[in-house]
């Protein structure tokens, strides 16, 4: 299968490291036009030139806003008035008991992990349609559909993104644009390496044995039996946002490993 999408061009919410820096790399690869977007210009230009180490003749433009917040979100449709693939990529978690979860923390999750994909969507969906063609994915997670007890907060949150996904391929019926979900299970991101890296560091554990100690505690269904890659949950980013995969939409696509205990 050849995915050429040098025709297209894409916007990655949060890509500046992790998941979204791969679908970026991975989508500039096929041939697109890509939009990265992060919260300071520093971290944009240190992800535009990962990208270009990788791929030299990649078409790429970079934008510092503050995704999870209403001026952010107005400063890149300024920017950027439209787009034919929209990857909602851009999200937070953070450990901590269902009990000690504040208010404020609740609204914070929402308005990063939520609503920037609303709004992004509310504004460039619309385009897509009218012009016949687009893609808009949100990559959710596992904990989706297994929300996790060391962090409610989050996994309601991804929840809720499948719900927006669901709903929003309904509302676009008939105009071919396509919208789905991108369900990960546990990724060696750069925000859970760091994570891990500090619990491997307070225990004095190689890495190695704290990923195999967390698969096995915490994510025990896996076959697998190991984290995945960044690039393994962008291969199937890129694959949705492709032509060929024009009859994919309203779905909610498990990257997981395996961990969903469930057929579909």
């Amino acid at each position: 299968m050849n995915i050429d999408l040098s025709k297209r061009s894409a916007i990655v919410s949060g890509s500046t490291a992790g998941i979204g820096l791969a679908i970026a790399t991975g989508l500039a690869a096929a041939g697109a036009e890509v939009v990265v977007t992060g919260r300071t210009q520093a971290r944009v230009d240190e992800a535009l030139a990962t990208i270009r180490k990788d791929v030299p003749n990649a078409k790429l433009k970079g934008v510092a806003a503050d995704l999870g917040t209403a001026e952010g979100a107005a400063a890149l449709i300024k920017a950027v008035p439209e787009t034919d693939i929209l990857v909602n990529n851009l999200g937070i978690f953070e450990p901590k008991g269902f009990f000690d979860i504040e208010d404020a923390e609740w609204t914070r999750f929402f308005e990063v992990n939520v609503n920037s994909g609303v709004r992004l969507s509310r504004h460039y969906a619309k385009g897509m349609a009218e012009r016949g063609w687009g893609r808009v994915q949100f990559i959710s997670s596992e904990s989706a559909v297994q929300v996790p007890a060391e962090m409610v907060h989050y996994g309601v949150t991804k929840t809720a993104q499948l719900g927006v996904s669901r709903g929003l391929a309904e509302v676009l019926s008939g105009t071919g644009v396509t919208v789905n979900a991108i369900l990960p299970g546990p990724t060696l991101s750069e925000g859970v390496s760091e994570f891990f890296g500090k619990i491997a560091k307070d225990q004095g554990k190689s890495l190695e044995e704290v990923e195999r100690d967390f698969i096995q505690t915490h994510r025990p269904t896996s076959l697998i039996k190991r984290l995945l890659s960044v690039e393994e949950v962008a291969n199937v980013s890129v694959y949705l946002a492709s032509e060929q995969a024009s009859g994919t939409t309203g779905a909610a696509i498990r990257v997981d490993g395996g961990v969903t205990r469930s057929i579909i």
